[in-house]
């Protein structure tokens, strides 16, 4: 077997790669597939923390156009990626992993309060850890929460798993000329303003120095090839 470049990743996932074709909404036939790719991680040695977004399920923008308070809007978004973690850890104990679910915001009845040293205890035995209610405060994406964990936990690299095969330099969609990054650094990002991650998570990471890969979630082997150090999606780094 191949020597593995990164032992301990964190991946970001969006709420919608649990959703239906619909886009909105649980489909236990999605959390089952990337429950797979998680095993195929895991297979490998690779240990494995996860934070998810709420895309799915709520968005806060859809509240503040109404009017919402924006930390009421942020709470249930936080709420909301409980939802998604719980779904995701049921698919993983199908898949035959060992899931445990960590909360930013306190709720023992359904999950573990997210604790730095249980965390990486939990990820030294083999277990899967599902990191959700973001940062538990408002005022803070999801995506700022996964560079947060990712620091907290010593991962060795933050993975952005998304439906794109990288960062372009405008929407690959809707433009066929665009073109694909292969290396940014955090700085080309943050001036870019590249709006695949927050300013905020770009800049913690880069105090940090944490690597960042953006790639294509649904692009067989990607996530394999990533953890082997084959190129694959959009390095941002130092």
């Amino acid at each position: 077997m191949s020597a593995l470049r990164y032992r301990r990743i964190l991946l970001k996932l969006g709420g919608e790669a649990l959703a239906p074709a619909s886009g909105y909404g649980i489909d236990p036939h999605e959390a089952d597939k990337v429950a797979g790719q998680i095993r195929r991680l895991r297979d490998l040695g690779v240990e494995v923390a996860l934070v998810i977004g709420a895309g799915n399920l709520w968005r806060g923008v859809d509240g503040l156009a109404h009017g919402m308070d924006r930390a009421t809007a942020d709470h249930m978004g936080m709420l909301a990626t409980v939802m998604n973690a719980l779904a995701l850890a049921d698919a993983l104990r199908r898949a035959g992993l060992d899931p445990r679910v960590m909360t930013a915001i306190a709720m023992t009845a359904v999950a573990e309060p997210y604790i730095r040293g249980r965390a990486i205890r939990h990820m030294e035995k083999g277990r899967t850890i599902v990191l959700a209610a973001g940062t538990g405060n408002p005022f803070f994406t999801t995506d700022t929460a996964a560079a947060l964990r990712a620091v907290e936990i010593n991962a060795d690299v933050l993975i952005k798993a998304t439906k794109v095969d990288g960062i372009y330099d405008k929407d690959p969609k809707r433009y066929p000329d665009a073109k694909r990054y292969e290396k940014l650094t955090y700085s080309e990002a943050l001036v870019e303003r590249i709006g695949v991650m927050d300013s905020t998570a770009f800049s913690l990471c880069m105090d940090n120095n944490m690597p960042i890969i953006v790639l294509n979630l649904w692009q067989e082997g990607s996530l394999e090839k990533v953890v082997l150090g084959q190129p694959v999606g959009t390095l941002v780094s130092a």
